[in-house]
Formats: structure tokens, sequence, C-alpha cells
């Protein structure tokens, strides 16, 4: 059985409804010890060759619902909006031989790929919509990572409620894939707040909250452990899959 039917399945059969509960499930008991399981194997036969399906415009939704953390309200993140994001630059540093500092434009300058995606969440619900930007390996490769470097580690402007910022991670094959890109416009506009504006990191082939968003800064390491619970990201660090496959 398909990974996205599976779960899917098994969240109607427990009757799951809301993070919370989502998350215990995925977590803790049998169930997680399945998908942990399926996770390995997903990983190893299917790696990051296979391509997430792409829709027609006629699929796309309209109206894409928002998940995850509330907009940032700090003061950098606050003033750089007011801006309209004219100062924002995206660092992309660490292990790499050229470090960046890429302002919006210079992005959209890096070429864009537009595709028709479905966004799978772990809560169970999905939408599709038309996503586009730089792909991720295009950004990367103008860093030029050192031969050390094996993961990227995105950095994001949200927060939760005791402070910890959310960040996730890619190894540099999930970063190289084609359909993996730094969105900067949802249905041929530029991303909104509440969406991630001004760079979401967009992966089709992963579950949703692999798709980070209000990216500040990449760095290129080589080793997830140093970071924050070491699980390579802030829902991995409370037990959720790593590679997180569909």
């Amino acid at each position: 059985m398909k990974r996205r039917l599976f779960i899917a399945s098994s969240l109607s059969a427990l009757g799951l409804a809301g993070c919370g509960q989502v998350k215990e499930s995925l977590t803790e008991g049998p169930f997680h010890n399945v998908l942990y399981s399926a996770e390995n194997l997903n990983q190893a036969v299917l790696g990051t060759h296979g391509l997430a399906r792409e829709y027609s415009e006629r699929d796309v939704d309209a109206q894409f619902r928002v998940n995850g953390f509330d907009t940032p309200s700090d003061a950098t993140y606050a003033r750089l909006a007011r801006g309209g994001f004219r100062d924002y630059r995206l660092a992309v540093d660490g292990l790499v031989e050229r470090p960046q500092k890429l302002s919006l434009a210079e992005l959209r300058a890096a070429g864009a790929r537009s595709q028709i995606t479905r966004h799978d969440c772990v809560e169970g619900w999905s939408a599709i919509g038309k996503w586009n930007g730089p792909q991720l390996a295009t950004v990367l490769a103008m860093a030029q990572p050192k031969q050390t470097a094996r993961y990227c580690v995105f950095h994001c402007f949200d927060v939760d409620q005791s402070g910890q910022p959310y960040y996730e991670s890619l190894d540099l094959h999930q970063a190289a894939h084609p359909q993996t890109v730094l969105a900067l416009d949802l249905n041929d506009k530029p991303l909104d707040l509440d969406h991630g504006a001004p760079v979401r990191l967009k992966i089709p082939t992963q579950l949703g909250y692999k798709s980070a968003k209000w990216v500040s800064r990449i760095e290129v390491v080589a080793d997830l452990k140093p970071f924050f619970g070491g699980s390579g990201g802030y829902w991995e660090d409370q037990g959720y899959e790593w590679y997180a496959g569909i």
C-alpha cells in the first residue's frame, strides 16, 4: 500500500483529530513502530529518484490551507515584512566555498521551476497548489558545498511558545531532487505572510512538515547532531520521522 494511503487510512481508523493526538500516535506505541519500519524501507527503496505527481491548473485549490505555527511576530521579521522584504537576504553558508546572501531579486534571477503538486499534511489533509521558485540545487550550487558537506539545515523566523525556533534539514541528495524548490510564489502570486513569505521550502515528495516556511538561512553542515535536539528538525526532535517520504 502506498505510504500516503497507509497513513491516511491508519489515522482515520484511529479516529484522530488535531495535532496533539496525531503527534501522540506518531511518536508513541505500535503505530509509531510500524511507521518507523516503513520509513527506513521507503528511504532505502525509493530514495530521491521518484517524482511527485504534477497536476493541472484546474486542480489547484484557490484557497490553499494555512498550516503550522502562527506568522512570526518578532521585530526582525515584522520590519522585513513592512518593507516588502526588500531588505531580506537569504544566507547560504556553513561548509561552502562561496557563502551567499541572496535578495529576492537574485533568487528570482537564479531561474524558476513552476509545478502544481499536492501538499500532504501529517494531520491527514491535503491541498494542491501551484508553486514557483528556484530549485534548491541551483541555489546550493551557487554556494559550492565543500567535500565534507552532507546536509543542509533550514533556519526559520518562526518560534514556538517556549522560544524554540523552527528548523528542518535535508541531506544533499534530497536537496538535489528536481522538485525541491525554494518557493517564492503560490498560485501565481508572491507568497503571503501566512503561507511562508518571503521564502518557503517546498518538497512534494515528503510530508508537509518538511516544507519549512519563513526560511531565513540555509546552513550546509557535516552532521545534524549539534542542532537543537539532534534529530534534524523541530518535529523530528519530538519523535517524527526525519525522511518523511510519501
